[in-house]
């Protein structure tokens, strides 16, 4: 009987004594500028540091990448990002961030066969911090006298939570004129009416066609996902639910990292409850500008919300068992990214047709291929017909069934969509080719 219990608690001994022996501090700007660094000198051929902008106060956004060819997109390899520390007094995912870019380093140069993989087949980008002159604001305090919003806005106070253009109100509207369902267009001048790290941030979506992301916040603890904006302006409250057409997809991947998580999904947390330790932003609280609303609305990419612990700066001696908490959590909703369908757009010349747009029965939101002709769409498992089509083409439909494993591969060849003849008409083209229409010109979270 002996044996039975005594393997399990000297595997609980010899990792608390790995945990304690780690480096496990708070970084200020310049300390975790240096550990972002050192992770690129011990893991050199799989890492990259760039900058996506600078803060108010001209402090970098420094993003981590890991990928077995830094710097470079590799054809059906899909992007994902982490992003911690948006709100400057919210830190513990911007410790949890640097430790996990130790950690993939250091279980890569194990051998660690999960994490390489992950490394070879995704293109990982990790940003600990959004707003790093927020945080300096707030470690000046310090855990113990840290106030609720010390530090929470940037350098202006402005809440970057609160600072993206809203696509919401432009998107309910589409949904009650038939109209646009994805990538809709952003306001005249808006480079104007953000901060520069919304700025930073949405250039940075811009440049990389992400499919998957969480932005680590602190407060609570649960798992938050879209749509944060109620579709009722005249409702401040937690009672209505604003759900995506993506809703069960959004609810899956909440609960993968909530279930994932060592106490999350059990949902008594911080004297709230959530079922499952998940929750719709607008069910919640209703959110007006917020960066997970945009990304889905205005990207490809897919984003949840993750609140991490009831204490926005939580002492240093406290980030031990919050990493262990999390570790799994971290590394199972990043595999998430290999889920649904993937493949390539070709013309019938065998080149690949970029902006090309996916669109699946069922499921009022389309996502579109990136430069390189490839496309991500998350899905859960179950058989779908899904249509690819692109302006000048001859629209294609495929039925294809998806697993519970890997991304299933669904290529598409499109024709060349036939030209008018004199009478201005096209042949027998209306039926199948649909062109995407024109763009029109107009708490914790």
């Amino acid at each position: 009987m002996q044996q039975g219990w005594a393997l399990p608690w000297l595997g609980a001994v010899l990792m608390g004594l790995l945990v304690s022996g780690s480096d496990f501090q708070h970084h200020r700007y310049e300390d975790m500028v240096r550990a972002l660094f050192a992770v690129q000198s011990e893991c050199p051929y799989i890492t990259r540091i760039y900058s996506i902008g600078r803060s108010v106060e001209g402090r970098h956004l420094y993003v981590l990448e890991f990928s077995d060819h830094p710097g470079i997109h590799e054809t059906l390899e899909p992007e994902f990002k982490y992003v911690g520390n948006m709100h400057g007094n919210e830190v513990l995912g911007r410790e949890l961030l640097i430790k996990f870019s130790q950690f993939l380093c250091e279980e890569y140069r194990a051998g660690n066969q999960r994490l390489m993989r992950l490394i070879h087949d995704t293109r990982i980008h990790i940003l600990p911090s959004m707003n790093p002159d927020g945080y300096e604001v707030a470690a000046r305090q310090g855990p113990e006298f840290n106030g609720y919003l010390v530090g929470r806005g940037n350098a202006r106070e402005i809440d970057l939570n609160r600072n993206f253009p809203d696509l919401n109100a432009l998107m309910y509207y589409y949904e009650k004129t038939s109209g646009r369902n994805h990538h809709l267009p952003l306001p005249d001048n808006w480079e104007q009416q953000v901060e520069p790290e919304t700025l930073a941030i949405i250039k940075w979506m811009q440049n990389y066609n992400f499919v998957l992301s969480a932005n680590l916040h602190g407060g609570a603890v649960v798992a938050n996902y879209p749509f944060d904006k109620s579709r009722d302006p005249r409702i401040r409250g937690r009672t209505t639910y604003a759900a995506t057409a993506d809703d069960k997809i959004f609810r899956q991947l909440a609960r993968t990292y909530s279930y994932a998580h060592s106490w999350m999904h059990k949902g008594w947390n911080c004297g709230d409850f959530f079922d499952e330790g998940i929750t719709n932003g607008a069910s919640w609280y209703s959110l007006s500008k917020g960066m997970q609303d945009f990304n889905y609305l205005y990207t490809n990419c897919f984003e949840i919300t993750l609140e991490l612990s009831c204490d926005k700066f939580p002492p240093a001696s406290a980030l031990p068992r919050e990493w262990l908490g999390n570790r799994e959590a971290l590394v199972s909703y990043l595999e998430q990214v290999h889920h649904g369908i993937k493949g390539m757009v070709y013309d019938d010349n065998n080149n690949h047709i970029g902006n090309a747009e996916i669109a699946v029965a069922g499921i009022h939101h389309d996502v579109t291929t990136g430069v390189d002709g490839d496309y991500f769409r998350l899905l859960l498992p179950g058989t779908y017909t899904v249509t690819a089509s692109a302006p000048g083409y001859v629209s294609s439909t495929s039925t294809v069934t998806v697993g519970p494993a890997e991304a299933i591969q669904l290529h598409f060849y499109l024709k060349t969509a036939p030209k008018q003849n004199l009478k201005g008409k096209h042949h027998n083209s209306k039926k199948n080719f649909s062109s995407p229409k024109a763009p029109l010109k107009l708490g914790p979270r």
